[in-house]
């Protein structure tokens, strides 16, 4: 009888990734600012599954750089659409709070571009688009060097009270 999948010796661990930001990005420290309710995505700095790196601008806005790797696959080669959206709720999320606002995910709308090719890093922009209330919106793109973008978002986030 054959093994199933799961019987399978796990991947050894790949290699370094440049995760590093533009010239004029100041390194976040995301953990500091929202606590340790960021592992799920970016919680493993040097695993086989997201590496990712989040950075400001000058006017604050978020940037991160993120490598999908070989668990986080969907599509034979490709990063699986889960783990897509899963790191744009963490990135747009994170957006709000660099910003000044805690908050939680109330609704999140990932539109996939084009399939994301394992094993590559690519640049996630987010930004705050509005404030009214307690209702924030949150707007991010996922893209690479060349072509268009493999995913765009846009997230509702609602105020929380501070920790």
């Amino acid at each position: 009888m054959e093994a199933a999948n799961h019987d399978r010796a796990p991947e050894l661990s790949c290699p370094a990734v440049d995760l590093r930001g533009e010239a004029d990005w100041t390194p976040l420290d995301a953990s500091s600012l929202v606590g340790e309710s960021l592992r799920f995505v970016s919680g493993e700095p040097d695993g086989n599954r997201c590496r990712v790196r989040y950075f400001l601008d000058a006017e604050r806005r978020l940037h991160a750089r993120v490598w999908f790797g070989p668990e986080t696959e969907g599509p034979p080669g490709h990063a699986h659409g889960g783990s897509i959206a899963a790191a744009m709720d963490e990135a747009l999320g994170l957006a709000a709070w660099a910003a000044g606002y805690p908050v939680v995910v109330g609704n999140l709308n990932v539109s996939f571009r084009t399939m994301l090719p394992l094993h590559k890093v690519v640049t996630l922009e987010s930004r705050v688009v509005s404030a009214e209330g307690r209702k924030v919106m949150v707007h991010g793109r996922l893209f690479g060097n060349e072509g268009p973008a493999y995913a765009e978002a846009q997230c509702l986030c609602i105020t929380i009270a501070r920790r």
